[in-house]
Protein backbone atom coordinates (compact mmCIF):
# COMPACT_ATOMS: atom_id res chain seq x y z
CA UNK A 1 0.00 0.00 0.00
CA UNK A 2 1.27 3.46 -0.85
CA UNK A 3 2.20 5.77 1.99
CA UNK A 4 0.17 8.78 2.89
CA UNK A 5 1.18 12.42 2.79
CA UNK A 6 -0.50 15.55 4.08
CA UNK A 7 -1.68 18.31 1.74
CA UNK A 8 -1.46 21.90 3.00
CA UNK A 9 -2.24 25.18 1.27
CA UNK A 10 -2.51 28.71 2.60
CA UNK A 11 -5.36 29.31 0.11
CA UNK A 12 -7.81 27.47 2.39
CA UNK A 13 -8.38 27.60 6.15
CA UNK A 14 -6.07 25.66 8.44
CA UNK A 15 -7.63 22.94 10.63
CA UNK A 16 -10.27 24.54 12.85
CA UNK A 17 -8.83 25.82 16.13
CA UNK A 18 -5.63 23.83 15.56
CA UNK A 19 -7.46 20.49 15.69
CA UNK A 20 -5.33 17.40 14.91
CA UNK A 21 -6.29 16.74 11.29
CA UNK A 22 -4.93 17.60 7.85
CA UNK A 23 -6.63 19.68 5.17
CA UNK A 24 -6.26 16.58 3.01
CA UNK A 25 -4.34 13.33 2.73
CA UNK A 26 -2.93 11.91 -0.49
CA UNK A 27 -2.82 8.12 -0.49
CA UNK A 28 -2.47 5.92 -3.53
CA UNK A 29 -4.48 7.30 -6.43
CA UNK A 30 -6.77 9.41 -4.24
CA UNK A 31 -6.88 12.54 -2.12
CA UNK A 32 -9.19 12.66 0.90
CA UNK A 33 -10.23 16.23 1.72
CA UNK A 34 -11.40 17.03 5.24
CA UNK A 35 -14.79 18.67 5.60
CA UNK A 36 -14.64 22.32 4.57
CA UNK A 37 -16.70 24.99 6.28
CA UNK A 38 -17.40 28.34 4.56
CA UNK A 39 -14.33 29.94 6.11
CA UNK A 40 -11.83 32.26 4.48
CA UNK A 41 -8.16 31.26 4.67
CA UNK A 42 -8.01 33.57 7.69
CA UNK A 43 -10.79 31.68 9.45
CA UNK A 44 -13.74 34.09 9.09
CA UNK A 45 -17.16 32.77 8.04
CA UNK A 46 -17.88 34.02 4.53
CA UNK A 47 -21.48 34.76 3.59
CA UNK A 48 -24.76 34.44 5.38
CA UNK A 49 -26.90 32.70 2.75
CA UNK A 50 -26.52 29.03 1.92
CA UNK A 51 -25.53 30.01 -1.63
CA UNK A 52 -22.71 32.29 -0.46
CA UNK A 53 -21.50 29.75 2.06
CA UNK A 54 -21.56 26.88 -0.45
CA UNK A 55 -19.53 29.00 -2.91
CA UNK A 56 -16.89 29.56 -0.21
CA UNK A 57 -16.79 25.84 0.58
CA UNK A 58 -16.09 25.13 -3.10
CA UNK A 59 -13.33 27.77 -3.15
CA UNK A 60 -11.70 25.90 -0.27
CA UNK A 61 -12.18 22.49 -1.88
CA UNK A 62 -10.71 23.77 -5.16
CA UNK A 63 -7.65 25.23 -3.42
CA UNK A 64 -6.95 22.01 -1.53
CA UNK A 65 -7.63 19.72 -4.48
CA UNK A 66 -5.45 21.87 -6.76
CA UNK A 67 -2.63 21.78 -4.18
CA UNK A 68 -2.87 17.99 -4.13
CA UNK A 69 -2.63 17.60 -7.91
CA UNK A 70 -6.34 16.82 -8.30
CA UNK A 71 -9.20 19.23 -9.02
CA UNK A 72 -12.94 19.75 -8.71
CA UNK A 73 -13.46 17.81 -11.96
CA UNK A 74 -11.80 14.76 -10.35
CA UNK A 75 -14.07 14.52 -7.29
CA UNK A 76 -15.50 10.99 -7.05
CA UNK A 77 -17.38 11.22 -3.72
CA UNK A 78 -18.67 13.96 -1.44
CA UNK A 79 -20.51 14.13 1.82
CA UNK A 80 -22.57 17.27 2.39
CA UNK A 81 -23.58 18.26 5.90
CA UNK A 82 -26.44 20.76 6.29
CA UNK A 83 -27.80 22.42 9.41
CA UNK A 84 -31.21 22.90 7.77
CA UNK A 85 -32.61 20.66 5.03
CA UNK A 86 -34.64 23.66 3.85
CA UNK A 87 -31.28 24.74 2.34
CA UNK A 88 -31.00 21.56 0.24
CA UNK A 89 -32.32 22.92 -3.08
CA UNK A 90 -30.34 26.18 -2.91
CA UNK A 91 -27.15 24.32 -1.94
CA UNK A 92 -27.72 21.97 -4.90
CA UNK A 93 -27.88 24.87 -7.36
CA UNK A 94 -24.40 26.01 -6.33
CA UNK A 95 -23.08 22.45 -6.01
CA UNK A 96 -24.22 21.60 -9.56
CA UNK A 97 -22.11 24.47 -11.00
CA UNK A 98 -18.92 23.04 -9.53
CA UNK A 99 -19.07 19.27 -10.04
CA UNK A 100 -19.24 19.01 -13.83
CA UNK A 101 -21.23 16.81 -16.18
CA UNK A 102 -20.52 13.59 -14.27
CA UNK A 103 -21.39 14.46 -10.68
CA UNK A 104 -19.70 12.45 -7.94
CA UNK A 105 -21.38 9.95 -5.68
CA UNK A 106 -22.78 11.85 -2.71
CA UNK A 107 -24.40 11.56 0.68
CA UNK A 108 -26.20 14.46 2.37
CA UNK A 109 -26.66 14.48 6.12
CA UNK A 110 -28.44 16.82 8.53
CA UNK A 111 -26.45 17.98 11.56
CA UNK A 112 -27.41 19.99 14.62
CA UNK A 113 -24.98 22.90 14.21
CA UNK A 114 -21.58 24.15 13.10
CA UNK A 115 -19.34 26.73 14.74
CA UNK A 116 -19.60 30.44 13.92
CA UNK A 117 -22.98 30.29 12.19
CA UNK A 118 -21.83 28.09 9.32
CA UNK A 119 -24.69 26.29 7.57
CA UNK A 120 -22.85 23.80 5.33
CA UNK A 121 -19.76 21.60 5.31
CA UNK A 122 -18.56 19.40 2.45
CA UNK A 123 -15.88 16.72 2.49
CA UNK A 124 -14.58 15.18 -0.72
CA UNK A 125 -12.56 12.35 -2.20
CA UNK A 126 -10.80 13.08 -5.47
CA UNK A 127 -8.76 11.00 -7.88
CA UNK A 128 -5.20 12.03 -8.70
Amino acid sequence: MAGKSAVRTDKAPAPFQGAPYSQAIRCGDFVFVSGQLPLSPGGEVMGTTIEEQTEQVFKNLKAILDASGSGLHKIVKTTVFLVDFADFAAMNEVYRKHVGDVPPARSTVAVKEFPRGARVEIEAIGSL
